[in-house]
């Protein structure tokens, strides 16, 4: 009778059970799905170039840079970033899982709040022709912050408001970008 002794330099290994499946094989492609952002931003890039390099432009340029150039260095920008992320990802790399949220991926989402603030923005654009941008930005902001938890309902308001006739004024009056008024149109 002979035992086995511990300095044995092979063991055996355990026997495989008849219903046991062996390990799935990932596919190159589910390796390397990085490479799906890739060619996103490629499809993008050219879409890009292709817009900014078929614009028919009417009006003289002015100086050194047209209305073409800043399209096509953005197009050509996605290009590149493309062609890296493609070379990195087939040389191995891979993108790192984010460690920064305090997300717990095992609750259900809340969609009583994104419904909700579905509502508040599609309210706003409703809104925003008939009461002007001050009031429906106001509404936007307070709706925002209600559904987003905050209860103080003495200063959510006012800051809404002040928020709203803030970026109102700023637009209109100093960026001269105009938004609708409404009826403080002829008051601000």
């Amino acid at each position: 009778m002979t035992t086995a002794t511990p300095e044995s330099p092979e063991s055996p290994e355990p026997p495989e059970s008849p219903g046991a499946q062996p390990e799935p094989r990932r596919s190159w492609l589910k390796e390397h799905s990085e490479l799906g952002v890739s060619v996103l931003l490629l499809v993008l890039g050219l879409l890009v170039l292709t817009d900014a390099l078929t614009m028919d432009v009417d009006i003289a340029q002015r100086g050194p840079i047209g209305p073409k150039t800043v399209p096509i260095a953005v197009g050509a920008g996605l290009l590149l970033i493309a062609v890296l992320l493609a070379v990195d990802v087939l040389r191995g790399g891979r993108g790192e899982a984010e460690s920064g949220e305090d997300v717990d991926l095992s609750e259900p989402a809340d969609w009583r709040t994104v419904l909700l603030l579905a509502g508040v923005f599609l309210a706003t654009a409703v809104l925003i022709d008939p009461l002007g941008f001050p009031v429906a930005g106001a509404l936007l902001f307070w709706g925002a912050a209600f559904t987003l938890g905050s209860r103080r309902y003495d200063r959510d308001p006012l800051i809404a408001a002040a928020l709203s006739l803030l970026t109102y004024v700023v637009f209109n009056n100093l960026l001269g970008v105009p938004l609708p008024g409404g009826p403080l149109m002829g008051v601000l």
